[in-house]
């Protein structure tokens, strides 16, 4: 037998009894007589069957090294990169075979590729936390041709420790917490810098003592120190403390502004004002100290009009009447003179009209921040 250019066997054009006597004719000697025909006939079938499968086969497209293995499993770690490589290939003249990610790929992840007859695609992603994903990949040749689609397991797991700082508090959202234990507080985030002060559970008002919680930073998996504002002299002092010291962290959207010069106050909400009013500060030789403070605690059930229905206590201290009882803090309250207002009236306290600290109490919470300027 003879096969053309074509890939077609070619069945010897004798009738069957032709080619039936031909081969008859010439058996050995001795050998008792068989009938080939049905036997060439099958093997003519099989051919004809064989052969278009394997046109599909060196025509289609395929995986090649060093593509991994259907339902591979790779182990990663956080921050460190995961790559593998895959690779296909078509006989097909002229096709361009193209490997892609079949669905969304992991946050992060990306695709590099190289198109051809012998495409290659590598997969890398650093991943930024544990769990377990999958991938999948597919190839095609753009002209109908498509290899069998792949599908991969990733385990991430936790890598090395990173020390992480990030911020809690700004002009638009703060958080404030409660002091559970007396807390040391210290100039720097370790356990061997100098102590700043030590701050009580209770206020001079016999109220929770808390602190305005401005960033923090975890050293390790199991220790972390708040960065926070103090109240103590001087103002504007911070420092840092163990989380261990501290309660759970609340937030407020709310920030008092204090404007000395103007007169004024005005509360913004998430950096929208939401509320505005007259105020009396400290008079020249009792100032009320400018810079950033926060509100401690809040009062009501007064029995001296003096302060109004309702006070807020802050962290802001005065500098020149430190001997006062309590040590001198500053405090927003309501006046029984309100026609003093606006004016520098005060021992350094931010005083407004009755009405106004009413409807401030209604709008803003205690760890509020305060920026006096």
């Amino acid at each position: 037998m003879g096969r053309p250019s074509s890939g077609r066997p070619i069945i010897a054009p004798h009738p069957p009894e032709v080619m039936h006597t031909s081969i008859t004719d010439t058996r050995p000697a001795g050998r008792p007589p068989t009938t080939l025909a049905p036997a060439l006939a099958g093997l003519a079938a099989g051919l004809l069957f064989l052969t278009p499968h394997a046109r599909a086969a060196s025509n289609g497209v395929s995986w090649t090294s060093p593509t991994p293995t259907n339902q591979s499993s790779f182990t990663a770690t956080v921050g460190t990169e995961l790559s593998f490589t895959l690779a296909a290939a078509t006989s097909t003249p002229a096709a361009i075979v193209h490997i892609s990610a079949v669905g969304t790929l992991p946050a992060g992840a990306g695709v590099d590729w190289t198109d051809g007859s012998q495409a290659q695609s590598v997969f890398h992603w650093t991943p930024a936390q544990t769990g377990d994903y999958s991938v999948r990949f597919a190839a095609s040749d753009g002209v109908g041709s498509t290899a069998s689609t792949l599908t991969y397991k990733i385990h991430v797991k936790g890598g090395p420790f990173q020390p992480r700082s990030y911020k809690l508090s700004d002009d638009k959202v703060a958080r404030w917490a409660v002091v559970l234990k007396r807390a040391v507080v210290r100039s720097a985030p370790k356990a061997t810098a100098h102590i700043v002060t030590v701050l009580p559970t209770m206020t001079t008002d016999d109220t929770q003592n808390d602190v305005l919680v401005l960033d923090a930073i975890d050293v390790s998996r199991h220790e972390t120190w708040y960065h926070v504002r103090l109240p103590i002299l001087p103002n504007n002092s911070t420092g840092w403390v163990l989380r261990g010291y501290v309660g759970t962290l609340y937030t407020v959207h709310t920030h008092l502004y204090v404007d000395r010069t103007a007169l004024r106050a005005t509360l913004k909400k998430d950096g929208r004002t939401i509320f505005k009013t007259i105020v009396g500060v400290g008079k020249s030789y009792w100032p009320t100290p400018a810079g950033e403070f926060y509100i401690r605690d809040k009062l009501t059930n007064f029995g001296n009009p003096f302060y109004g229905p309702i006070a807020f206590g802050t962290s802001a201290r005065s500098a020149v009447l430190t001997d006062w009882p309590g040590g001198g803090y500053v405090g927003v309250h309501g006046t029984n003179e309100p026609g003093i207002l606006p004016g520098r009236v005060s021992h350094g306290c931010i005083r407004m009209p009755n009405a106004s600290i009413i409807r401030l109490a209604q709008l803003m919470p205690v760890g509020t921040p305060l920026t006096v300027s």
